[in-house]
């Protein structure tokens, strides 16, 4: 993953989606007042509206595709997905869903983070790309796996076509979690070897939302992953972090389109 900058805003991209424009947009470059400062693209954080919109128009700019066709969804930390077919204009309500996945050319997927996975997926041979949101929730619930069959189902796409990149999150030295967290993400992949670390000292236990995403990516049949391995709560000054900033915070954004 390499760190770009335009027009005062700074963003990451995938080497491994170069064919399709996309980015994953830091907090910098943007217009909203702290504790949003400055990229906010998280219109229910309680930014000002006009703030989050002009952020909005400012990242579409950036990429040069256009705002006005973007696909968007109500993120609910589940596994259900959109068809992207067409935008609607002015829309004011959105599917509630963590996955969108499209074939249609200029039609941008957006979607908000600040901890959770970024997942950008494309298919060169089919033209297909796709986006997810996946938290622990939606990792422990297959999330990663859901997309990918869900772009086999709808589009025909082979797993081993598909390159995918898994972006900037709470990495797992500072992702503390519970016995509910270990108890599900057991559940799922049975073996949560390298998922899960345990520290000696005190028994609290780390999980690795990188690896558990890779490697639901790879039962799936996907071959071709890059991850970013840039953790959210460790660098603050580029990124939102609920967990790092005790939830007063913003959302980062990442958008894919077939241009």
């Amino acid at each position: 993953m390499y760190r770009s900058e335009a027009h005062g805003l700074v963003y990451y991209q995938f080497a491994s989606l170069k064919q399709v424009r996309h980015g994953i947009f830091t907090r910098i470059g943007g217009v909203s007042a702290p504790p949003f400062n400055s990229l906010n693209l998280g219109g229910s954080v309680g930014d000002d509206p006009n703030s989050v919109r002009e952020n909005h128009i400012r990242m579409y700019s950036v990429l040069g595709v256009d705002d006005a066709r973007a696909c968007s969804v109500y993120q609910v930390h589940g596994v259900d997905i959109v068809v992207a077919d067409v935008p609607v204009r002015q829309q004011t309500e959105f599917a509630r869903a963590d996955g969108m996945i499209t074939n249609r050319l200029d039609t941008p997927l957006s979607m908000r983070f600040a901890d959770c996975t970024p997942i950008l997926l494309h298919d060169p041979v089919r033209g297909v790309i796709g986006m997810a949101h996946a938290g622990w929730r939606g990792t422990v619930k297959g999330m990663a796996k859901q997309i990918v069959n869900a772009m086999n189902t709808t589009y025909g796409c082979q797993a081993a076509d598909i390159i995918a990149g898994i972006g900037p999150a709470i990495s797992p030295s500072r992702y503390q979690v519970g016995a509910d967290v270990i108890q599900a993400a057991r559940a799922y992949f049975g073996d949560v070897d390298g998922l899960v670390r345990f520290d000696a000292a005190d028994g609290t236990a780390y999980f690795d939302l990188w690896a558990a995403n890779a490697r639901d990516l790879r039962d799936a049949g996907v071959q071709q992953i890059e991850i970013a391995g840039i953790c959210t709560a460790q660098n603050t000054h580029e990124w939102f972090s609920h967990r790092a900033e005790q939830g007063r915070t913003g959302r980062f954004g990442a958008v894919i389109c077939l241009a």
